[in-house]
């Protein structure tokens, strides 16, 4: 699928973290269709280099719930897109506290470091976008997914400050948030769905994943890469410090 015309973003450099499957992978493809010099970082090394096979990006390999894995990454970038994420689905009361610890260092801290890495260049250049893949889950809770819904409350926040900071300087930030994509992280959650929830599993999608959506169908993750693209055009300068829901409906309701 072609999310934009070829070259829109010739001469700009962008990372996506998370980058090798799912909404990160779609990004990574409809960025280098655009015309972009392409970073991606992912933990799995393998899928990385495939990804990077597939598209001409550039492959790193770190895990960002490390804080000095950030110094390792490129330092000049125009676009950065904090996509990288995990899932955990249990009760407050079962939940581990390192598995919530771990999260929050991947989906809030990750970002934090990132933009405090890439924002002095943007600044410098007077021009800079940040896109967080934040979730409808930034703007809604769910039972049994209070790290996830923590940290993409702590994202849409953090990326409202970088709004403010950076307009001055030309940078916008803007968060993107889907409903259930077509991803291997929504598939693993299908098991843990029914099993908290008591339900079979061939009812997860119906029953949790698609009760509040209007669209009756998962998102797709190239649907989700083509706002983020969008989103980085000269056309979306006056936009910043918004959340964007891609979500079939679920907001509205």
């Amino acid at each position: 699928m072609t999310t934009t015309t070829p070259d829109t973003l010739g001469g700009r450099t962008v990372l996506v973290t998370g980058g090798a499957s799912g909404i990160g992978r779609a990004c990574v493809h409809a960025f280098a269709e655009a015309g972009a010099t392409v970073h991606l970082v992912d933990v799995d090394s393998h899928a990385a280099g495939a990804v990077a096979d597939e598209t001409g990006a550039h492959a790193h390999t770190a895990d960002l719930t490390d804080p000095a894995a950030v110094d390792t990454l490129p330092s000049d970038v125009d676009i950065l897109v904090n996509n990288a994420g995990i899932q955990h689905v249990a009760p407050i009361p079962e939940f581990p506290p390192d598995v919530f610890d771990t999260v929050q260092r991947l989906m809030v801290t990750a970002p934090f470091l990132l933009m405090r890495r890439h924002l002095p260049g943007m600044y410098a250049r007077g021009w800079g976008r940040v896109v967080n893949i934040s979730s409808v889950h930034g703007l809604r809770a769910s039972p049994h997914k209070a790290a996830y819904v923590a940290a993409k409350h702590g994202l849409e926040g953090l990326s409202k400050v970088a709004a403010l900071e950076g307009a001055p300087h030309g940078v916008t930030s803007n968060c993107v948030d889907p409903g259930y994509v077509r991803t291997p992280l929504v598939e693993g959650q299908i098991a843990d769905q029914a099993r908290t929830r008591g339900i079979a599993e061939a009812d997860v999608v119906d029953e949790v994943f698609l009760a509040r959506t209007a669209v009756k169908r998962l998102i797709e993750p190239a649907e989700v890469a083509a706002v983020v693209v969008w989103l980085c055009g000269e056309h979306a300068a006056y936009l910043t410090g918004a959340s964007i829901p891609v979500d079939g409906g679920w907001t509205a309701a």
